[in-house]
């Protein structure tokens, strides 16, 4: 089975409560569902948050929504996804963090495919990481559900635990997941640009594109469109460009 799970808490530090933001009327994740739920291969999204009683609005929007969810640590996010994915008997993981509301499911379609492709050779893809060549925001990573659980089983740091993908980009662990990773070229790469959901800026960024091509094509847009926007935008574009290094 091939699912995706969505890591999404309401305490971030920079924008606290940014997943149940509105634009158009519907949160952020509802956004990002919306768009991911196109997909031809995910046959559950599962919404991945915390025991935190501050993720409790999260809880009540996946029950009025339908949607399935999991509750896990807060600080440990690789044992919340792997447990939320084994939870949901998934074979074929697809990690989306609640950071990319704007999600492209073609591009996530393309990722699988590509996968199924390529495994076991190929143990991870991505298009994310060190080594991005398009906007942030439409990050994308496929792999098998057991490589998280073999990560919790061998000694992980700090920073697996943070990250949950962290071990698949290290050099020591190159010749273990022989990581395919994905460039783009024009249009979309354009590395540059952000459409992340970080600091207030990025909000109030993805909220115009969101309310500019309406809810009513909300599934449509890609992320080709998207780069379109944001260069006939360039004032909203090189803010978000701004606070982003700053931050």
């Amino acid at each position: 089975m091939i699912n995706a799970t969505i890591e999404v808490r309401m305490t971030s530090s920079r924008l606290p409560g940014k997943p149940l933001m509105l634009a158009g009327g519907i949160t952020m994740l509802e956004i990002l569902i919306r768009r991911l739920s196109q997909s031809r291969f995910i046959e559950k999204i599962i919404v991945a948050t915390t025991t935190n009683t501050q993720d409790d609005p999260i809880i009540k929007f996946c029950i009025a929504n339908n949607l399935p969810y999991f509750r896990g640590s807060e600080h440990n996010v690789l044992e919340r996804v792997y447990a939320a994915a084994k939870q949901f008997h998934t074979d074929t993981l697809v990690q989306i963090t609640g950071d990319c509301p704007l999600i492209d499911y073609r591009m996530v379609d393309d990722l699988i495919e590509i996968f199924n492709n390529n495994y076991p050779t190929s143990r991870v893809v991505s298009n994310t990481g060190p080594e991005i060549s398009m906007p942030w925001g439409f990050d994308v990573q496929v792999y098998k559900a057991d490589e998280l659980k073999k990560v919790l089983d061998n000694s992980p740091s700090e920073e697996d635990k943070e990250h949950v993908s962290q071990r698949f980009y290290s050099a020591e662990f190159k010749g273990i997941y022989n990581l395919l990773h994905i460039k783009y070229g024009p249009p979309l790469n354009r590395p540059e640009l952000r459409v992340t959901l970080d600091y207030l800026e990025d909000y109030l960024l993805i909220k115009e594109i969101v309310e500019d091509f309406g809810i009513e094509r909300l599934k449509e847009f890609t992320a080709e469109d998207i780069i379109e926007w944001l260069d006939r935008h360039p004032a909203q574009r090189d803010l978000v460009i701004a606070k982003h290094h700053e931050g």
